[in-house]
């Protein structure tokens, strides 16, 4: 097995090389990946709808380490995102990315975790007082938290020559 993974990584890294343009990917750490988060305004959502898989754009904001955001009348999030069982969350993925398809560069953000319906007045006014309302003129009372469970993201950039930073 330990021969599988090392040849996977030594074939991995080889293609790496020859990417177009002499292009690299890398990780980026969790910090990086909040930092990117909390400055963009528009994400999007991946659940398990009634009808399948789905992906909507979110307008959201980043309070106290969660993904907060509304739903809007005549889209299925807020009831599709209910499981029926007291105090089971449903499990979701986020998604944010900036890429310039000129250049071929860019990152990508993904963050899975739990989305908590924020059905209290105490957590909906502690959001609202921090300044953390994603889109005050919605029309939508309702809110979804997604607390993170992971949180993952790459950029893919031109690899420097040596001596060049």
């Amino acid at each position: 097995m330990a021969y599988l993974i090392s040849h996977f990584w030594h074939v991995w890294a080889a293609v790496r090389r020859e990417w177009p343009g002499g292009r690299v990917a890398e990780s980026l750490d969790e910090s990086e990946c909040l930092q990117l988060i909390s400055a963009a305004r528009v994400g999007r959502l991946g659940y398990t709808s009634r009808y399948g898989p789905a992906v909507l754009p979110v307008v959201y904001k980043l309070h106290e380490g969660s993904i907060v955001f509304h739903t809007l009348p005549g889209i299925f999030t807020e009831e599709d995102l209910r499981t029926g069982i007291a105090h089971a969350e449903y499990q979701v993925a986020f998604e944010i990315d900036q890429f310039d398809p000129d250049k071929i560069e860019g990152w990508t953000v993904l963050v899975t975790g739990s989305a908590h319906h924020v059905d209290t007045e105490t957590e909906r006014a502690s959001i609202i007082s921090a300044g953390d309302d994603p889109w005050p003129e919605a029309e939508s009372e309702h809110m979804i938290r997604v607390q993170p469970l992971y949180i993952a993201g790459r950029r893919v950039h031109r690899s420097c020559a040596r001596g060049e930073r």
